[in-house]
């Protein structure tokens, strides 16, 4: 699979602001809604997709193949195929991707607030 060159300014652009800031570095990483749902549900410890498609039944096998790629492209997430008859893959958080912890606490807490204070 040949890579894409991509060389839209909105590209460009967010390249640019996660070179110049760390925090849109992250946001761009672990952002988006399947890229957090899933690693909260890894945060519990090691799932197969089947059990992850379950735990996700408005995302399609595609995007949660794709999803899973990514994370495991960033570092995120590792992907272990055992040897055997029917094949068995397992996903987890690598030591970065449990790092992410304190930060998933910290989104619960502020998400919890905000809508508290959004519905008054």
């Amino acid at each position: 699979m040949s890579k894409i060159k991509v060389t839209s300014t909105n590209h460009a652009n967010k390249q640019d602001l996660a070179e110049r800031c760390v925090e849109v570095y992250a946001a761009q990483t672990i952002g988006g809604q399947w890229a957090l749902v899933i690693s909260c549900w890894l945060m519990h410890g090691k799932l197969r997709f089947g059990e992850l498609k379950k735990l996700l039944p408005n995302i399609t096998e595609r995007m949660l193949t794709l999803q899973l790629r990514k994370l495991e492209a960033d570092g995120i997430v590792t992907r272990t195929v055992f040897a055997e008859v029917p094949p068995r893959v397992e996903y987890e958080l690598t030591p970065i991707g449990y790092e992410l912890k304190p930060v998933l606490d910290q989104l619960e807490k502020w998400g919890d607030k905000h809508k508290k204070l959004r519905q008054k």
